[in-house]
């Protein structure tokens, strides 16, 4: 017997040597490439750039999400993740090539010199910026910067004849991931907390929303991780453990050169602390929305409602390069307590990979649960009620919902993806900004959305505005078009007022009326049977 673990282990050794030896063959070939062009090439040779191609290509052959960040890249991939950026504090959008601003962030350095919504920013410092083919990109870099530093701006405002000059110190301004928290329903102590990401700062604000409802009467809850496409691990794991037990795991990591790293609450949480727990998610629910939305489902502690997940369960470590470009490069795959793995095949190429949407709809997947074919051994039994779950791709939720094409029309659709129709709301805000906030803001007290929400009503009248100014902008009237979407149209240019008013929050009150997900969601929570139904264990 120890001869034969002598043989394996020199057979094991040769086999390491074997490749090792041919690894560095392959960085001999690559560099040897490198040089020959450097040196003998007919013409100048940009070898930053052939690098950089060499290295997209080489990671693109791996899988879908290994990827290369530019040098400066990097700082605005990170910027949305860490839950902060320094520049000035505005939301702004570019209205007949000028910069206006739609809202200061409170406590921000513009609105602690006097800057207000609906003053258009014409020069920066001594640059006019007004008028020159003006691009997003283009106002982050000259107001962005160093916290300390100054930019001076100066502004056209409504009822002032000249230039009003601000001179605005730089600081951090708070990038928020939790866009809405209210409740649905205060008598039967049911709350609605939506998160767009999962950042640094996700699960602080979680639990001030939290909080914040609980004053209201919070028993039940409704978590939306419908089109959050993810963020940081921790902070998912750390919002699953809101949910559940100490004890309990909520996700684990595992690949081929990664031992499995196992995630178990530490400080979880009684189930006392929350009741009924429901969780939206869409096909544009990935990553750390899937390993939550994972756990809560193999645990039994939450219904899961609307369509399949996105199906992204790879881990990607940044490894910085010496330029300070950045390598993403997966080194594990994600699993749900019950072992399924979330990742989705990306067998047949990136390119089939991306079109994932495309197939869904085309299959028929996003009409009809019964177009889903996942993988029939992909099969796995939740961890307290024993019901049937299934791996292969995405997570599934409990209850599916359509989506819904009800009041899609190419008009409509042409609209929107315009902008048209945002800079309609734009227009309207800004001609009537004075009154509405007069009319609807009078105390500056939450009690103000109410007023609105109640009073304001886009009229026939006020989408013959919406028509006509899309006329002007060279869209043709389609009167068939126009009647399937006008309700639709009703409810989000409301929406878009009262996001402009007010915060996202308010706008979130108003649109998840008409969201099918939403409605389906508020059932399920509100019927006792319902919710418990959904729960128990598979026959």
């Amino acid at each position: 017997m120890r001869k034969i673990l002598i043989a394996i282990a020199a057979i094991v050794l040769t086999m390491s040597a074997q490749a090792q030896r041919g690894n560095r063959e392959q960085n001999f070939k690559m560099n040897r490439v490198l040089d020959l062009i450097d040196n003998l090439y007919v013409d100048t040779a940009n070898m930053q750039k052939l690098v950089e191609t060499g290295i997209v290509a080489m990671l693109k052959e791996l899988d879908p999400h290994s990827v290369y960040i530019t040098q400066d890249d990097v700082k605005a991939m990170n910027e949305p993740l860490e839950g902060n950026f320094e520049g000035i504090g505005i939301q702004f959008s570019i209205l007949n090539d000028t910069l206006m601003i739609v809202a200061v962030i409170p406590g921000g350095p513009s609105e602690r010199v006097g800057l207000m919504a609906g003053d258009r920013i014409i020069y920066v410092d001594t640059a006019n910026i007004a008028g020159v083919g003006l691009t997003n990109q283009m106002v982050q870099k000259k107001l962005r910067g160093k916290k300390g530093t100054v930019v001076g701006v100066r502004v056209l405002r409504h009822g002032s004849k000249d230039l009003i000059d601000f001179k605005i110190t730089r600081d951090k301004i708070p990038i928020y991931s939790v866009d809405a928290a209210y409740m649905i329903d205060a008598k039967a102590g049911i709350g609605y907390i939506k998160i767009n990401k999962f950042a640094a700062t996700t699960t602080s604000e979680f639990n001030t929303a939290v909080g914040k409802l609980r004053k209201q009467g919070l028993k039940h809850l409704i978590v939306d991780l419908t089109d959050n496409g993810g963020g940081y691990l921790n902070t998912g794991f750390d919002l699953a453990s809101q949910f559940l037990q100490s004890g309990k795991m909520v996700v684990f990591t595992q690949g081929t050169k990664m031992p499995r790293q196992n995630y178990y609450t530490e400080s979880g949480h009684s189930e006392k602390d929350f009741g009924k727990v429901v969780v939206m998610v869409n096909e544009n629910s990935a990553s750390a929305s899937e390993i939550v939305s994972g756990a809560l489902q193999d645990w039994d502690r939450a219904v899961l409602v609307g369509r399949r997940t996105f199906g992204k369960g790879l881990v990607q470590n940044q490894f910085p390069l010496p330029d300070g470009s950045m390598m993403r490069l997966t080194v594990a795959r994600y699993y749900t307590p019950t072992g399924r793995c979330i990742q989705r095949s990306y067998k047949d190429g990136v390119d089939e990979y991306n079109k994932e949407f495309d197939k869904r709809y085309n299959d028929g997947e996003l009409y009809s649960a019964d177009s889903i074919h996942l993988p029939t051994g992909e099969k796995y039994f939740t961890k307290v009620n024993n019901r049937v779950v299934y791996g292969g791709g995405g997570i599934m939720p409990d209850v599916f919902v359509s989506i819904d094409t009800t009041y899609t029309s190419k008009y409509y659709v042409k609209m929107v993806r315009h902008g048209i129709f945002n800079r309609f709301v734009l227009n309207y805000i800004d001609n009537n900004r004075a009154e509405l906030e007069k009319k609807y803001k009078p105390t500056k007290t939450d009690k103000d959305f109410k007023l609105f929400d109640e009073k304001f009503t886009v009229t026939d009248e006020f989408l013959k505005q919406l028509t006509d100014f899309a006329e002007k902008e060279k869209l043709p009237f389609d009167e068939k078009d126009f009647e399937r979407s006008k309700e639709h149209m009703r409810v989000n240019l409301k929406a878009a007022i009262a996001r402009d008013l007010y915060d996202s929050g308010e706008y979130y009150q108003i649109i998840n009326r008409i969201d099918p997900i939403f409605k389906e969601a508020v059932k399920v929570i509100k019927d006792d049977k319902l919710y418990n139904a959904e729960l128990q264990p598979s026959k």
